[in-house]
């Protein structure tokens, strides 16, 4: 396919208060052999480390697809990606020792989406979401995930395991976006567990338009300006993060 995208992060406004950076991070990438990779990770708020084991979740997983296809053709099974996560994991305890602090410090949600010709893979650790286009309709592949307690989720850095969602899909897709738990609360609705189609289509439909292949920079920058802007703002305090990616 002919995978074109926008991405932004803007930080929420409960973050500028307080003084604290932007905890979000994603990452899309289009392999050399054409399968499309696309993650949004969110540090925990409550994790003073959490901004950086996001980014190192985007960057750890974006490599071991990379690689993975070098050898393989066929997708990397659940068994696979959880050795990965505990290469991640274990790369997180090493830093968190060198910090004098735990690994708890460093969590971070997880959501991937990855698409060859065949199938879609989706793998999920949290509140981080991702929806899906197909024959102009639009649904989630996951749904966030919340902890124990109110206001809680899972993590990359929970003890003893994680809690992985690994889900394959048709190939029927022809649009995606990713986002965390900040856009989630503008784009989905909680009571029928349904994608609004009146916030992603309009969102999509430059990205459906654009002759040009791979991260359009300038509908990037307007994603940014729109995720800081009061209307979205004025719904949400927290970090926002949208990936929105078109094959149509």
């Amino acid at each position: 396919m002919n995978w074109r995208w926008a991405a932004a992060s803007k930080i929420g406004t409960s973050h500028l208060k307080t003084g604290t950076r932007l905890q979000d991070a994603y990452s899309v990438s289009k392999l050399s052999t054409g399968q499309l990779v696309a993650i949004v990770s969110d540090g925990a708020g409550s994790a003073e480390f959490g901004a950086q084991g996001a980014w190192l979740t985007c960057r750890h997983l974006k490599v071991c697809f990379r690689e993975w296809f070098y050898e393989h053709e066929s997708i990397p099974g659940e068994e696979t990606v959880l050795l990965w996560i505990d290469d991640l994991r274990d790369k997180i305890a090493q830093l968190s020792q060198k910090r004098n602090t735990t690994p708890r410090q460093f969590a971070a949600t997880l959501t991937l989406v990855f698409s060859t010709q065949d199938l879609t893979l989706l793998l999920q650790i949290g509140d981080s979401c991702a929806t899906a286009r197909k024959n102009g309709v639009w649904e989630p592949l996951c749904w966030p995930e919340n902890g124990e307690y109110a206001s809680s989720t899972y993590f990359i850095t929970d003890s003893p395991s994680v809690r992985l969602n690994y889900i394959t899909f048709d190939s029927a897709y022809d649009a995606f976006a990713l986002f965390s738990d900040g856009v989630g609360d503008l784009s989905l609705d909680e009571a029928t567990q349904t994608a609004h189609p009146a916030f992603f289509e309009p969102m999509i439909r430059p990205i459906d338009k654009s002759n040009e292949e791979s991260l359009l920079p300038k509908l990037s920058e307007q994603l940014q300006t729109f995720l800081a802007s009061d209307a979205v703002c004025d719904k949400t305090d927290d970090d926002k993060t949208l990936i929105l990616i078109s094959g149509s």
